[in-house]
């Protein structure tokens, strides 16, 4: 019995991709096997971890639960392309500076989640970015050290003093 596969175009960091997937192929997958972006990474497999979050079409996705094939025509960020534009290196240092980071395989997740809370405007308190990273399972950190660093890029955003 053979694989169904299909054709899909899309854009993945500002650049046009033409690939033949698998049918039954995750977006992280095609991520990381196929384009080799390995910043997304694969945790639970079932969206609960946060580990392969990325944008598509500007909204905050887990990309284990969509089909690249679903993504035909869409527009997908990871966490290199919004690393390589510097959209998120404010967070990228208050992430280091905090220690906000340790093992490093929630961090893309993390970085994303929060730059889509922080895109929205304004100060969220410590609770809402709680609230807003809740999907985002962390084991080492313990989550005071990353809700501290994205509290200081709000401030530091809104021109306030952290």
């Amino acid at each position: 019995m053979s694989e169904r596969f299909c054709e899909i175009s899309l854009s993945v960091n500002g650049e046009d991709v033409n690939e033949r997937v698998e049918a039954r192929k995750t977006l992280v997958d095609f991520l990381r096997d196929d384009l080799g972006l390995t910043g997304s990474h694969v945790g639970c497999e079932h969206g609960v971890c946060g580990a392969c979050t990325v944008l598509l079409d500007g909204a905050v996705v887990r990309g284990c639960l969509v089909l690249a094939v679903q993504c035909d025509g869409a527009r997908v960020e990871t966490i290199e392309g919004l690393s390589d534009s510097g959209a998120i290196a404010d967070l990228q240092d208050a992430f280091q500076r905090r220690n906000a980071l340790q093992c490093g395989f929630c961090t893309p997740g993390m970085l994303i989640g929060a730059q889509d809370l922080l895109a929205r405007g304004g100060i969220p308190s410590r609770d809402a970015i709680r609230e807003h990273i809740s999907g985002n399972y962390c084991r080492c950190t313990g989550y005071h050290a990353i809700v501290d660093a994205i509290e200081s890029i709000a401030l530091a955003r809104a021109g306030k003093a952290a």
